[in-house]
């Protein structure tokens, strides 16, 4: 009886343990370590020389680029200039529709002239609407002719995502691009405008209209300038469609990186999360050269030149980057020459196709040492009785 009564009061202390409800323990999700600037619609960093990707999230979703959309406009403007259609001191006369250009500007009145310099100045620094479209009228012939030339641009550069509109990057939802192509053009503009794009895209603030009573500030849109060592250019973006983007490039022992966010919610988060961007590309990779510019690879013999031999050589440095502690090497080169004779001294004539040990592959121009021109008729008899005469 008294074993009975036990179990009764154990039963009964225990009740109120098996009745209490089952508290659910949900399972934390561990926080993705591996997902850079994750606030961002779409993100691409790449090294600038070979291209090579170094980072990537969706890089091919079609977004609006804002402001960004000028680093084409600045890519034609240095091919003009390049071309010598286009002269740094040349003047500019701002239109009528020019001057009306709402968002950033510096402001043109109609009729007022400046000189290309302090266009680009404008354009560069301060993202001006109003000098972008008095320089696009200025090349193209009219902003309709210059938005054409952006789009055949873009399929030189084979931009698969990318659409413009018009020139500034005000919102228009038939104007757009992507990460990845927005990266493809910068690379492309810092190769036509070198130093002399980035003296002034690194520049965080200057003057125009400086010899007159309207003196105008300009201060970069660009705060990484200050905030990050290394950064020297390239270009901001913000429409209330778009959000806040930047194509960013940085230099760092050799390596120059190039990042680009798009769709942020504000310049605080975008500068912030481009950092944490370059940040990992500089800790992670770094940059080595394989070829010298001007080295020799090979003495190859063209039948129908002369001298028969020539060097063939590269025209830039080959640099590949790689991932650190895990230096590849070169397995395999390939030479394609598809230009025709005659070839003059360190001009291209083809490409060299590299495939390293990790399977990167890359494209380098490559040359001859010195000119080799088509044989002549004497040139032809002379080889023709050589080879029948005496080489039989």
């Amino acid at each position: 009886m008294k074993k009975i009564c036990l179990l009764i009061l154990c039963a009964c202390m225990m009740l109120p343990v098996l009745t209490m409800p089952v508290k659910c323990v949900e399972k934390k999700e561990e926080p993705q370590t591996n997902v850079l600037a994750p606030s961002a619609k779409g993100v691409y960093l790449c090294e600038n020389t070979t291209g090579k990707v170094i980072y990537a999230r969706n890089e091919k979703e079609k977004l609006y680029p804002a402001s960004m959309t000028k680093m084409m406009g600045l890519l034609l403007i240095f091919e003009s200039l390049h071309d010598g259609k286009l002269k740094w001191e040349d003047t500019v006369t701002t239109s009528e529709y020019a001057a009306s250009m709402g968002g950033s500007q510096v402001f043109l009145e109609v009729n007022e002239t400046m000189s290309v310099k302090d266009m680009i100045k404008s354009i560069c620094i301060a993202s001006a609407n109003d000098a972008m479209v008095a320089m696009s009228e200025k090349v193209g012939g009219s902003v309709d002719g210059f938005v054409e030339m952006m789009n055949e641009k873009a399929k030189t550069l084979k931009l698969s995502n990318t659409h413009f509109a018009n020139p500034t990057g005000l919102h228009d939802p038939d104007h757009y691009s992507c990460a990845k192509d927005m990266a493809i053009i910068a690379r492309a503009l810092i190769k036509e405008g070198g130093e002399e794009l980035l003296k002034i895209t690194s520049t965080y603030d200057a003057y125009i209209r400086e010899n007159s009573d309207s003196k105008f500030w300009l201060v970069n849109t660009n705060k990484l300038l200050k905030q990050y060592p290394g950064v020297d250019g390239l270009k901001t973006g913000f429409t209330t469609e778009a959000l806040s983007c930047i194509t960013t490039t940085a230099k760092k022992d050799g390596l120059r990186l190039i990042g680009v966010v798009m769709g942020e919610p504000s310049s605080k988060v975008r500068n912030k999360e481009m950092i944490q961007l370059l940040d990992y590309g500089f800790s992670q990779y770094e940059q080595a050269t394989l070829y010298k510019k001007g080295t020799k690879i090979e003495t190859k013999k063209f039948e129908n030149g002369k001298p028969a031999t020539a060097g063939i050589v590269t025209l830039d440095d080959v640099s590949y980057v790689y991932q650190k502690g895990s230096q590849p090497k070169e397995t395999k080169k390939e030479i394609k020459i598809d230009a025709q004779l005659p070839y003059k001294a360190n001009k291209k004539i083809g490409t060299m196709e590299i495939t390293m040990s990790d399977g990167y592959h890359m494209q380098v121009p490559i040359g001859v040492d010195h000119d080799v021109v088509p044989l002549n008729f004497v040139d032809i008899f002379m080889k023709t009785f050589e080879d029948i005469f005496v080489n039989s």
